[in-house]
């Protein structure tokens, strides 16, 4: 049984209320044909079984590692590259972006375990995800999680169809790799931050699942 998330439940009445009321009316106000009724409920129905899948929660399973960087959402990695990170670090980054499209879960898990040591959330415009400039003018949510070996960051970023961004965390909060941080409703984009001695697993253009892909591995003081 397909599991909906807690972010979907209102979002969901609102628009089988409204679907069910559009119906009536134009029945009533139009006195369809019999043929033409069928086919407008069946495309209602469609269409909400395609909302539906926008808010689904599959379960996933973590392998919890302290060397691995795990993926935040499901997506396609769109961004590898070094960038200079402004607004915590100030300071060079790996950035690996990850594009959520309507059809991807939109669940956000946790990448590692740690301490969230920075919480913050910025109004912006709303530039189509794969903007150059999504990442810092976009509404955006900005979380920074550390451990005793190295700190990251992860950026949720709105888009066109995205204008409703959850993100549960907040400073000084303990989480466990692979757990629900946030969610971003109908899709949009994550990035993640990395120290530079990270090495990047995923490739461009790869498909990657949230909780479970390894995005990146890093060296921890116990093998050095």
């Amino acid at each position: 049984m397909m599991k909906i998330h807690r972010e979907g439940k209102s979002t969901l009445m609102v628009i089988l209320t409204l679907l069910i009321v559009i119906n009536v009316l134009l029945n009533r106000l139009f006195d369809l044909p019999a043929v033409l009724i069928l086919a407008l409920v069946i495309v209602s129905i469609l269409f909400f079984l395609f909302i539906i899948s926008f808010f689904r929660n599959p379960d996933r399973t973590t392998d919890i590692n302290a060397d691995l960087i795990i993926a935040p959402a499901d997506g396609k990695v769109v961004v590898i590259e070094e960038v200079v990170e402004e607004e915590f670090f100030k300071s060079p980054r790996k950035q690996v972006s990850i594009f959520m499209s309507p059809a991807n879960v939109h669940v956000n898990r946790n990448p590692i375990s740690g301490k969230v040591k920075y919480v913050k959330h910025h109004q912006g415009k709303y530039l189509v995800a794969w903007h150059p400039k999504s990442s810092i003018e976009n509404e955006r949510t900005t979380a920074v999680i550390g451990n005793e070996h190295f700190e990251l960051l992860i950026r949720q970023i709105a888009g066109i169809l995205a204008r409703r961004i959850v993100n549960y965390m907040k400073e000084n909060d303990t989480v466990r790799q692979g757990e629900e941080f946030g969610f971003i409703k109908f899709g949009s984009r994550v990035d993640l931050l990395l120290p530079l001695e990270a090495e990047v697993i995923v490739q461009l253009n790869q498909y990657v699942r949230g909780g479970e892909t390894v995005i990146a591995r890093m060296k921890t003081t116990k093998d050095e």
